[in-house]
């Protein structure tokens, strides 16, 4: 099997030379200097999509969004009409780019805090064309079903009960983009959990996003330090308290469905 197809070259050289402010929050943040920023493709108020200054991965098209002018916001605090905006932008500027035939495949992503495997405390998402690799050939359907928290026409919250990693996994399942208000507010309402309600050690999360099956899927996974299960035979865990976990979250933000 050509490794090139399963594997992404991480250039250290590159890598060496990135900033880092995700945990000292107090040195300088080039997301911050907008003036000085270079390789800008759109921008849309505090919105910007521009070239990743430092392309680390090899074989591939890397590309950064900015959500926010503001470098101590965090997706959780974000006004709505701000959110549906900027949730809506980066979708279909994903999609866009996975029609580009140059791509095997085309991610989505966001890292935020520390166990994230972000460098940058400003908050942002990044877009990255891989040019050998296909990454749905890595997602099994089941780590995207699970037991229900939500649901409203076209759109589903569930808790994985077969995770891609472990423990809690969260996955937002959309019939299509005409519902990303939907997705978005629950995309919003799962990360208020999980930096306020869920542990209280969770100050990092990743959100994966999917286009499987003619859906579009978000995983949202809380980060500690990952289990050496995993690391050492690949093995993930599932939590005993997924139940529990579903009627919380229903107690704290889904009251206002039973009034």
């Amino acid at each position: 099997m050509d490794i090139n197809a399963t594997h992404l070259v991480f250039d250290s050289a590159i890598g060496n030379c990135k900033p880092v402010t995700v945990i000292d929050n107090h040195g300088e943040c080039p997301f911050c200097r907008r003036e000085q920023l270079e390789g800008i493709l759109v921008e849309d108020g505090p919105i910007l999509l521009l070239k990743n200054k430092y392309p680390v991965l090899r074989d591939s098209f890397q590309t950064v969004l900015i959500e926010t002018y503001d470098c101590n916001s965090e997706l959780s605090l974000y006004p709505r009409e701000h959110l549906h905006k900027l949730l809506r932008f980066g979708v279909e500027k994903w999609l866009e780019m996975s029609r580009d035939k140059r791509f095997k495949s085309v991610i989505f992503y966001k890292n935020h805090g520390p166990y994230s495997g972000g460098t940058i405390r400003h908050p942002h998402m990044q877009i990255v064309g891989l040019t050998h690799i296909d990454y749905k050939e890595h997602i099994t359907r089941e780590s995207l079903n699970g037991q229900i928290v939500d649901q409203c026409p076209g759109v589903e919250l569930n808790i994985s009960d077969r995770p891609k990693v472990g423990f809690v996994e969260f996955n937002i399942r959309m019939k299509s983009i005409e519902y990303i208000t939907i997705m978005a507010d629950y995309l919003q309402l799962v990360v208020r959990y999980l930096l306020n309600d869920f542990h209280k050690s969770i100050n990092s999360y990743n959100l994966f996003f999917y286009e499987v099956d003619q859906e579009i899927i978000v995983k949202i996974v809380p980060r500690f330090v990952t289990s050496p299960l995993f690391l050492g035979y690949a093995i993930p865990q599932v939590s005993s308290q997924i139940t529990e976990v579903i009627a919380d979250i229903r107690t704290k933000y889904f009251v206002q469905h039973d009034e």
